[in-house]
């Protein structure tokens, strides 16, 4: 269920040309221009605290009067929430790192909330009211990663972690594309019975490949990496960011000393259906 968020924003406009002060006007403040903006968030995507609106890169609060005076003609509104997991500046939302710095590790925080935004330019005229309704799209998307271990004892897997590698870790709100260079995130998987799984929350994939890189501790003691290709896998991720993507792939675990654990080939599950990559 949506839920319809107004903000009435008045923006100081310079007018151009004086007026008589007899002739009529169409807003209380003849010299400046009115937006009314209307957004519609998602349910719990936006709310008085948690969204924020600017106007060509300076952001206005309700009823800001002074802070942002602007002259007739073209500009640029953006809105966008401001989720847990993401840190906003200067007009780029950067997922959080696992440490809570950008400058220490490129590991991302692998589920930061739903990330929406939304822009459009307008045109301010003197003295006048625009009515604007303005649309948020999605730019984060669930990605499911699941394992069904085929081959050995499943309770003997203690734990398994891992890395993605070549996802983007940040999104130009402006400029509607993502940012940055390509970094990566750390999963945790969940064992029951045989089925092991992982939820991510990314903005989009970055560079030329997307490596996963899977640490599997057996109850033994024993200590297995196995690294796996996901670069042709994830190659429609980028589709309906409203829809989760999920892949799934057999592994096949050691059943006596010497032996490797390994992973089938990655299918996109969709609607039930797989397709083998």
């Amino acid at each position: 269920m949506n839920k319809k968020i107004e903000s009435i924003l008045v923006l100081s406009v310079l007018l151009l040309a004086s007026c008589a002060e007899d002739e009529p006007h169409r807003t209380p403040h003849p010299d400046r221009g009115v937006v009314s903006v209307s957004v519609d968030f998602p349910q719990g995507a936006g709310d008085e605290d948690g969204y924020t609106v600017e106007v060509d890169g300076q952001p206005l609060d309700e009823g800001d009067n002074d802070s942002a005076p602007l002259t007739p003609g073209e500009h640029t509104v953006l809105v966008h929430n401001t989720p847990s997991g993401f840190t906003v500046t200067d007009g780029i939302a950067y997922v959080e790192r696992v440490d809570g710095t950008r400058a220490l590790t490129d590991l991302i925080v692998p589920l930061p909330e739903v990330l929406y935004s939304g822009t459009q330019v307008i045109q301010v005229t003197a003295d006048d009211t625009l009515h604007l309704d303005l649309d948020v799209v999605q730019r984060t998307r669930d990605l499911r990663l699941e394992l069904t271990v085929t081959e050995g004892d499943p309770q003997r897997i203690a734990t398994i972690t891992g890395t993605l590698s070549g996802v983007a870790g940040a999104y130009d709100l402006r400029n509607e594309t993502l940012y940055g260079e390509a970094v990566s995130t750390r999963l945790v998987f969940t064992r029951s019975g045989d089925k092991v799984t992982a939820d991510l929350r990314l903005l989009g994939t970055m560079g030329d490949r997307q490596t996963l890189t899977l640490v599997l501790s057996f109850t033994d003691g024993l200590a297995q990496t196995v690294e796996s290709d996901l670069t042709e896998a994830l190659a429609g991720f980028g589709g309906d960011m409203t829809e989760p993507f999920t892949l799934s792939a057999g592994i096949r675990t050691p059943i006596e000393a010497g032996f490797s654990a390994t992973l089938t080939d990655w299918e996109v599950v969709d609607g039930g259906h797989a397709d083998v990559h």
